[in-house]
């Protein structure tokens, strides 16, 4: 391991108007930080759990790469619709979540509750093209063990100082296998791995 999990960074033509949304839907306390950025802190004062909106110039054109999975509190993703999420992919035969932009148009996963789990984060979620290779450079840098599922799913399980439940993980999906956002197949997650 040479590295730990620090926070997370997105980039926002207004963050501002990021920050509040992500703030509002994680129950979690926006900061201004003085220079147009803002800071999501997490209700639980854990500082690996803030996320910092970071103001950028240009507008995302292409779709990002690393996504945060949700947990919701509900059955359902209402609550993050009336905040301001856009509703992308609900479940269908290839997938059981809800995929969801975010006011800035950043995809986002949305999973149902699930037997003791919290609402929330639970996973940092990176598309890729070779996830086996992505999983394995990422245990390199934060540590824990890379596990593949058959379908050729990869990801790192006890990553250090990453800020989730327990259980949470640094997947890493085929953007092949893809076809919008967070999507895979119905055998995401294994069947040894709850969501």
């Amino acid at each position: 391991m040479i590295a730990r999990f620090k926070d997370l960074c997105l980039d926002a033509a207004d963050a501002h108007a990021l920050g509040g949304f992500w703030a509002r839907i994680l129950d979690g306390e926006l900061a201004e930080v003085g220079d147009g950025d803002t800071r999501v802190d997490s209700p639980t004062g854990v500082s690996a759990e803030s996320i910092w909106v970071n103001r950028v110039p240009e507008r995302r054109t292409v779709k990002t790469r690393v996504h945060l999975d949700l947990r919701l509190a509900e059955a359902g993703p209402a609550a993050l619709l009336e905040a301001g999420a856009r509703l992308v992919r609900e479940p269908d035969s290839e997938i059981s979540w809800w995929v969801l932009a975010d006011p800035d148009g950043n995809l986002f996963c949305a999973f149902a509750p699930g037997d003791d789990t919290r609402p929330g984060p639970f996973e940092l979620v990176v598309d890729s093209a070779d996830p086996t290779a992505q999983a394995t450079w990422w245990a390199g840098v934060v540590g824990g063990e890379v596990q593949v599922s058959e379908e050729g799913y990869a990801w790192v399980a006890g990553a250090a100082g990453f800020p989730w439940s327990p259980g949470s993980s640094i997947p890493s999906r085929s953007a092949r296998r893809s076809r919008t956002g967070c999507t895979g197949t119905s055998t995401w997650p294994p069947p040894n791995r709850p969501r």
